[in-house]
């Protein structure tokens, strides 16, 4: 078996070859298009035959073209989180950074980890995290905003201060509008264009907020049904996994989303366990968020294994941390319960 690792760029890419055993066998270099891709498709074809795997860093905005070019022309694609490469990198004879020593870094890392997810085509998780990651920006872009509004709201007049988490309401917007069109000056002028801006945003992000529900309504029932997951949490859940059947297992799930824990004992502290700080931080967040929300349910199965961990001697963090390795579990079956639902639906023939 022959492993290319790929080193990807904005506008190249380059591939280093290895044998099963790592030693380098070839290298080349193309244009981060889809010509270039075919390029090194066919001289990957030439040089080492059919067996071949590619390992990608996942820079996901970087390597998506190339991951869908090369899965198009039947090959079959691994992805390597950036640590796994500059870990490998730091461990190799080669000083130095160039992006010949990233691909080979690549290409050894996935020999020295097999169980690396798969890449495949999800046209479903691909829009999801889409919509989900263009409605983040809108949210950071109101917030910024806001911030400014409310200073110059203060300078104006410090007794005409919104409540607090009141600036998404459409009567808040009308009352603030209403005041600065009676005042002078450019500093209610400028209030008035950021004001604008904020509910345009706002109307924004709510259409967007039902395409996302409507979608993920339709593609993770099985998932929207465990508690504390509300439609937002459940699109980052699939949009960030791109795919659950990629992974191997569910402990392969957990670690990629940072919920497996890391050991941290020696001698007399046999079995503690650390909290794992790496992984996909947005799938982590989103883990966090079911937790804290199950947490607080009366009578909730998350509550009732979260205080159970606080009895048994643990301390409310790493309670906490026990009850995310469980949820990355539930999510991991339910993610994929949804996944053949809907491979069965688009699958099954249409009746007579």
């Amino acid at each position: 078996m022959v492993v290319i690792g790929a080193d990807v760029h904005k506008r190249t890419h380059t591939f280093v070859a290895v044998d099963d055993v790592g030693r380098e066998l070839g290298s080349k270099t193309v244009p981060a298009t889809t010509p270039g891709h075919t390029a090194a498709v066919r001289w990957a074809r030439e040089k080492f035959g059919s067996d071949v795997v590619w390992g990608i860093e996942d820079c996901r905005n970087l390597s998506a073209r190339l991951e869908r070019d090369l899965l198009s022309a039947g090959q079959k694609v691994v992805r390597v989180a950036p640590k796994l490469m500059a870990l490998q990198r730091a461990g190799g004879r080669d000083r130095g950074k160039s992006d010949p020593i990233d691909a080979l870094a690549v290409a050894r890392a996935v020999l020295r980890e097999p169980d690396l997810p798969v890449a495949t085509h999800d046209t479903v998780s691909r829009e999801l995290k889409l919509l989900i990651d263009r409605r983040d920006d809108l949210v950071a872009q109101r917030t910024s905003i806001t911030n400014r509004f409310l200073n110059r709201v203060h300078e104006l007049d410090p007794a005409r201060n919104p409540k607090k988490r009141s600036m998404d309401r459409a009567k808040t917007h009308k009352s603030l509008a209403d005041w600065l069109s009676a005042l002078d000056g450019v500093l209610a002028e400028v209030a008035a264009d950021e004001l604008a801006d904020i509910v345009r945003l706002t109307a924004m992000i709510n259409a967007l907020t039902q395409r996302i529900g409507a979608a993920v309504q339709a593609v993770a029932p099985s998932l929207l049904a465990l508690p504390g997951c509300g439609e937002l949490t459940a699109a980052k859940l699939v949009g960030e996994s791109a795919g659950v059947s990629r992974f191997t297992s569910e402990a392969a799930f957990a670690r990629h989303n940072g919920s497996a824990p890391i050991p941290a004992w020696s001698g007399n502290t046999a079995g503690r366990m650390r909290l794992n700080r790496s992984g996909n931080r947005q799938l982590n967040a989103a883990l966090h968020r079911i937790a804290i929300t199950q947490i607080g349910m009366t009578s909730s199965a998350g509550q009732a294994y979260y205080r159970k961990r606080l009895a048994g001697g643990d301390s409310s963090s790493e309670a906490l941390r026990c009850l995310k390795r469980r949820l990355s579990r539930t999510v991991f079956n339910r993610l994929n319960a949804d996944e053949k639902s809907r491979h069965h639906t688009t699958h099954q023939p249409l009746a007579a």
